[in-house]
């Protein structure tokens, strides 16, 4: 049977790993920093990108390959590598194309900690961004691109807006200009949406939220669909099609193809100088999370649409935001990209403005308030007050976070259960 031919249930549960007569059925934890060569040339070729294999855990290791794989399988794609954290995978998918001078194009609606790693720390770095209405017509998206700009990038379903990104007015837009558009995928993940089907060139994911799902290890990972043609834009991308020095001249474009260049590069060079690498025992508890995926996110999704409908015919509930609501703005979007649906988490305000979204905060019971999402447990959140407390009131608004927005990220409980407890709170208004 053909790997590439099973179902995402398959691909979850068995994906990137297949033990030979006698070896381990679970993905071994390779918990080590080093590993030994008979003789310096051996060595040598691995730095020399000549040959593949291991030498230190900084850049790569057989478990977190392992697991990268498998992720790698679920979105379609031809090359993927762990990280640290979704920050790090975030931070990588960008610096590996910009440097100091360039310029890239973002949806508004991001995540808060991206936002301030691209408006921010890059800004600090001399990588300028434009932010853009995910709205946008095709002509102001267009107006947003320089000269310099080496990607674009937005969120599948943003966090915690809930917009749902336009993949097709982006990608069209991103590859006119020549560049890539980078996808983070982490609410939807591929069981839901598999960004690469719709245009997509890089995917990334906070691991930490769905795939984990069980609040056990902070991951990221970027996933690269090898469809982009590097070469045939040389001049915007001499990182990836120019000579690279500090190994011995390799053109990563020409040597790994459009497969394979983009994720050796950033290993290669980014997780040497940086470290931001996850650890095999991460990447383990990763893998678990991994194989039940395709079960956990009915359930998410399936929990958020009665507690979406209950809110939204609740008296006390000024608006509530979920893309699987007929009444959404973005519900044509999602049955287009996402008709399995979207994700576990539900945006809402209460009447009586932020004072009255706090005191429902305070008195729930079940639903506990955490700095976290798209996990087992549900959990909230005020944004406005945390994540994304580093805005000005304007750009809370052009995020499409207003000070009165609650996170709710519906868990595998009953919905029944979390129902009662947000209807308890509600009555304390």
């Amino acid at each position: 049977m053909d790997k590439k031919n099973f179902q995402i249930e398959t691909k979850c549960v068995q994906g990137g790993y297949t033990p030979g007569n006698g070896e381990p059925r679970q993905v071994p934890i390779i918990q080590s920093t080093t590993f030994k060569y008979a003789t310096s040339e051996d060595m040598g070729k691995l730095f020399d990108l000549e040959a593949s294999g291991y030498f230190y855990s900084r850049l790569q290791n057989p478990t977190c390959d392992t697991v990268a794989a498998k992720i790698c399988e679920l979105e379609g794609g031809t090359a993927a590598m762990l990280t640290s954290s979704g920050q790090a995978a975030s931070f990588f998918s960008i610096f590996n194309l910009a440097s100091c001078g360039d310029h890239i194009v973002c949806s508004t609606a991001l995540y808060g900690g991206t936002y301030n790693l691209f408006a921010v720390t890059l800004k600090r770095m001399g990588i300028s961004f434009t932010f853009v209405d995910p709205d946008c017509t095709v002509e102001e998206l267009n107006a947003a691109f320089q000269p310099n700009t080496k990607a674009v990038f937005g969120e599948t379903v943003a966090n915690p807006a809930l917009t749902v990104f336009d993949f097709e007015k982006f990608a069209t837009a991103a590859h006119a200009h020549g560049v890539p558009l980078i996808i983070d995928n982490t609410f939807a993940t591929p069981v839901n949406c598999r960004p690469f089907e719709h245009g997509a060139d890089i995917v990334t994911h906070s691991t930490t939220k769905y795939m984990d799902g069980h609040d056990s290890a902070v991951g990221g990972c970027i996933v690269d669909s090898g469809k982009f043609d590097w070469m045939a834009h040389a001049e915007k991308f001499p990182g990836l099609c120019t000579p690279d020095e500090s190994y011995h001249g390799i053109t990563y474009a020409e040597k790994f193809g459009k497969e394979g260049a983009f994720i050796t590069k950033c290993t290669a060079q980014l997780m040497r100088d940086f470290g931001c690498c996850q650890s095999p025992q991460s990447a383990y508890y990763l893998n678990l999370g991994l194989e039940s995926l395709h079960i956990r996110m009915e359930r998410h999704c399936l929990n958020a649409q009665k507690v979406a409908e209950f809110l939204e015919n609740h008296e006390k509930i000024a608006w509530v935001n979920f893309p699987g609501l007929k009444s959404n703005k973005y519900y044509d979007l999602a049955q287009k990209y996402m008709p399995k649906g979207t994700c576990g988490v539900v945006s809402f305000g209460v009447k009586g403005g932020r004072q009255a979204a706090e005191t429902v905060m305070k008195n729930l019971r079940l639903i506990a308030i955490e700095t976290h999402v798209a996990d087992a447990r549900s959990c909230c959140l005020h944004p406005a007050n945390a994540t994304h407390r580093q805005m000005n009131d304007e750009e809370l608004l052009a995020a499409g976070i207003p000070g009165d927005l609650i996170r709710l990220s519906c868990g595998l409980e009953s919905y029944q259960d979390l129902i009662a407890d947000i209807e308890q709170a509600l009555t304390n208004v």
